[in-house]
């Protein structure tokens, strides 16, 4: 059948369950959704190196997701929901295709605001919108704008398909946020898990054991980042 690569959706402080978001695309995952309960699904990991928390203790956290990026960001979020006090602000901006598209949508536009008002903002937008969505429609960066935040006490996460990430990430510089505290969750295709087969090589790193969380100052200069 074969392997993936996936990131976990579920809080990294949960032990006993892990839960993965995983969108029918290819032959892994079509073999995953045609699974029933019971079958056998083997797993190894976890491989690379995930986001700094601690070293973003009182900080402004700033989140730019999109599409299926908000998957893997719903852990990050949480991780960071569950340590709320060590952290200033999280300002979290997601965008998707459609209304329909938008990840966790209960949770992300109903129960996530409500944690903590005063901490936490929400902005979503979708690219096109129905009878249904009063919200904004245009890409995500058109909600990265007037951010609210401190920038010399600001980090920035970006996720999401590569096109998005790379005018995400020319958004952010354009605002000021410098090229160290832009952190880019790099989707490239891994396969051993360990840094030796070289399938996910990004100039001198590898996805799967330096990254995939990797910031922009690493990796502006090597060719075809955003493929």
């Amino acid at each position: 059948m074969g392997e993936a690569p996936f990131t976990p959706s579920s809080s990294p402080s949960v032990t006993d369950t892990i839960d993965f978001t995983i969108m029918k695309v290819g032959r892994v995952t079509e073999a995953i959704h045609n699974m029933q309960k019971g079958d056998l699904v083997g797993v190894r990991g976890p491989f690379g190196k995930g986001y700094p928390l601690d070293a973003w203790k009182g900080k402004e956290i700033l989140i730019v997701g999109g599409g299926v990026g908000g998957a893997p960001l719903r852990a990050l979020f949480l991780a960071l929901t569950e340590r709320l006090d060590d952290f200033k602000k999280i300002l979290y901006c997601y965008g998707a295709r459609t209304p329909k598209d938008i990840v966790y949508k209960k949770q992300i536009m109903e129960e996530w605001p409500k944690i903590d008002p005063k901490k936490i903002e929400i902005r979503l937008t979708v690219d096109e919108g129905d009878e249904t969505w009063k919200g904004n429609v245009g890409v995500v960066t058109t909600v990265v704008t007037d951010l609210g935040l401190d920038l010399k006490n600001s980090v920035a996460i970006v996720c999401g398909p590569p096109i998005m990430m790379k005018f995400a990430t020319f958004r952010l510089v354009e605002l000021g946020y410098p090229d160290s505290a832009i952190y880019l969750s790099m989707e490239k295709n891994m396969s051993c898990g360990i840094g030796k087969c070289g399938h996910c090589m990004l100039g001198e790193y590898m996805v799967c054991k330096d990254g995939p969380v990797l910031t922009y100052d690493l990796i502006k200069d090597k060719p075809a980042i955003w493929d």
